[in-house]
């Protein structure tokens, strides 16, 4: 229900950051805001019946302290207007998702069992970047309880070559 009233804020603010050629500035607002938003003591603030709409996008951009541009503070006052702060989160998710669409990208995470070279993070993006025919932005972690091996995430698509994985598979097999 939430992406759904967040759809049309997220593509009118995407449309606008395009438009202007400020989609990573956009992002950034967006992303303090939310983050602001998502704050326990802020939650009580923005939810509370004693605040005027008006004072609550106040709020939230005196919050930001500086972070907004003016285009971004009257999308925050519209967002109050309309009771819809609280979304911030899921706009910030839509209009990410629509940035990655935009410029044909996606997010993927790298999970090593030790930390690999720049070379060889290159050629495993490269890789996927051919699987899915989209630029690849790689999040990397290491988690030495894979043992060995790595796993790659990306959406849906999904590489998992890790020992732990090809361990416990064989231990399915054995009990089968």
């Amino acid at each position: 229900m939430e992406l759904t009233c967040a759809r049309p804020y997220a593509k009118a603010a995407f449309e606008h950051a395009r438009d202007g050629g400020l989609l990573d500035t956009w992002s950034a607002m967006l992303a303090t805001c939310a983050a602001v938003v998502q704050h326990e003591k802020v939650q009580r603030c923005i939810c509370s019946p004693d605040l005027t709409a008006e004072r609550k996008g106040d709020l939230l951009i005196d919050l930001c302290a500086g972070e907004l541009d003016p285009s971004c503070q009257n999308f925050i006052r519209t967002l109050a207007a309309y009771g819809r702060i609280t979304l911030l989160p899921y706009v910030v998710q839509l209009f990410e998702l629509f940035k990655a669409q935009e410029q044909q990208s996606i997010d993927a995470e790298l999970v090593s069992a030790v930390a690999l070279s720049e070379s060889q993070q290159a050629k495993i993006v490269a890789k996927v970047e051919k699987k899915l025919g989209r630029k690849v932005r790689l999040n990397t972690v290491v988690d030495a309880g894979l043992i060995g091996g790595m796993m790659v995430r990306a959406g849906d698509f999904v590489i998992d070559s890790s020992i732990r994985t090809r361990l416990q598979q064989l231990a399915d097999a054995m009990n089968s």
